[in-house]
């Protein structure tokens, strides 16, 4: 019997693939071209809308039962880089671990059905992380200026959430560290919040309430007026039982001044050169995949299957918003929620063994975790040694005004305003 935090990184893991996989087969459609040509997406079975085109039309893949896309691959290769290092990661793990799984190492492409490196099935802005890193020797921290801003990082970035696991505001400063190299400006940003909700969902007995509090206390600019117009609306959509089309409709509008993209996703030869909004860096701007995860879980209470469902058949990136929500979900809920036909399914449409890789990871992070415990422990002591008395204790120490101030826990950090960031760990 697998323990929690080994169970919730499975869950984690099956959530992500899970997502992914139902997604895929939809991508780039609109909601209302879901409802037409689908009803409604529920199962891994769907078959990719693109199937029937020639190869040559569809980039000679494949999608549907099961398969899932680079957003599972990426967050594997993450998996890999943590495996190989053995500790927190930062832009220079970008340059080096992260560009050799990138473009060095060979690996089973679900979608082109054949072993291929991940260079050659990610779209650019991915493939920007070889290109910046190893071609053009950038500074690592400044590996993401100018790439196409976008949710490419957010979408992989999951699995360091979980080596800060229960400290949402370690794992935003980590993910920004480590994304730096891949993303700037509301890319980067959503990167740290989508690791911070992952943290924040371990802690035990969270909700989805309380990892959306610890977004709110983390996020800033576009992003986070995004999340919060979006987590507004959802809980008022839910006390009203507005049913999945009316949601949409909600969502997608209160997006539209944070993202340009709306339902016009297809790059197209009659778009080369002309001035848009879209993709570039703003701290106006928000990502959508990211929001609307949350949103669609707020509406359903948390619910897994259901929140990923809504969040796929709404339309447009919708292989990403699967994997955010699978992933924070998964997270969340633990194993239990993963069926085990899903997970059967997975494997063998993808040919790994994500149980396998899960409980590899877990036990990786659970090390870096008992490393930073160790360390939290012995500053403790320096500090105390510091102070002359254990740092839960009054200090004599004045504020400005002059009235003694007390030195709380440093495990129990005080409430943040709404914006505002901590730097102190919890753990």
């Amino acid at each position: 019997m697998p323990s929690p935090f080994t169970g919730r990184v499975r869950a984690m893991l099956h959530g992500i693939a899970l997502g992914d996989a139902l997604g895929a087969p939809v991508e780039k459609l609109s909601a209302a071209e879901i409802r037409a040509r689908y009803g409604r997406v529920t199962s891994l079975a769907a078959r990719w809308h693109k199937m029937d085109l020639q190869p040559a039309e569809r980039n000679h893949r494949v999608r549907g039962n099961g398969i899932v896309t680079d957003d599972t691959l990426m967050t594997l290769a993450l998996i890999e880089v943590y495996a190989e290092t053995g500790r927190h990661l930062d832009a220079w793990d970008m340059a080096s671990a992260m560009v050799r799984q990138l473009a060095w190492t060979p690996r089973w492409i679900p979608e082109m059905q054949r072993e291929a490196t991940l260079l050659d099935r990610v779209f650019y802005p991915e493939k920007w992380i070889y290109q910046r890193h190893q071609l053009a020797g950038c500074d690592p921290r400044q590996g993401g200026i100018g790439n196409m801003v976008n949710c490419g990082a957010a979408m992989y970035i999951a699995p360091v959430g979980v080596v800060n696991a229960c400290d949402p505001c370690a794992a935003y400063d980590e993910a920004i560290a480590f994304a730096s190299g891949h993303q700037e400006s509301y890319g980067l940003e959503a990167a740290g919040v989508l690791a911070a909700a992952i943290a924040q969902a371990f802690v035990p007995g969270a909700g989805i309430e309380s990892v959306l509090e610890a977004v709110l206390a983390l996020a800033k600019d576009g992003t986070r007026r995004a999340i919060a117009d979006i987590a507004e609306a959802a809980l008022a959509l839910r006390r009203s039982g507005a049913d999945h089309a009316a949601v949409v409709a909600r969502f997608h509008a209160i997006l539209a001044p944070y993202s340009a993209m709306g339902d016009d996703v297809n790059h197209a030869a009659h778009k080369a050169g002309l001035a848009t909004e879209a993709y570039r860096p703003s701290r106006l701007r928000s990502i959508e995949e990211l929001p609307l995860a949350l949103g669609f879980a707020l509406v359903n209470g948390g619910a897994f299957r259901k929140t990923i469902e809504d969040g796929i058949n709404s339309g447009r990136d919708t292989d990403s918003i699967g994997v955010m929500a699978g992933a924070i979900l998964g997270a969340l809920h633990g194993e239990a929620v993963v069926s085990e036909a899903d997970r059967q399914l997975l494997d063998t449409a993808n040919r790994f063994d994500l149980t396998a890789a899960a409980d590899r990871f877990a036990a990786v992070a659970a090390t870096i975790m008992r490393h930073d415990q160790d360390l939290l422990e012995a500053r403790t002591r320096n500090r105390e040694a510091l102070t002359e008395g254990p740092l839960t204790q009054p200090s004599s120490d004045l504020s400005p005004g002059g009235e003694p101030v007390g030195v709380r826990d440093i495990g129990t950090p005080s409430p943040l305003p709404q914006g505002e960031r901590s730097t102190r760990s919890v753990w």
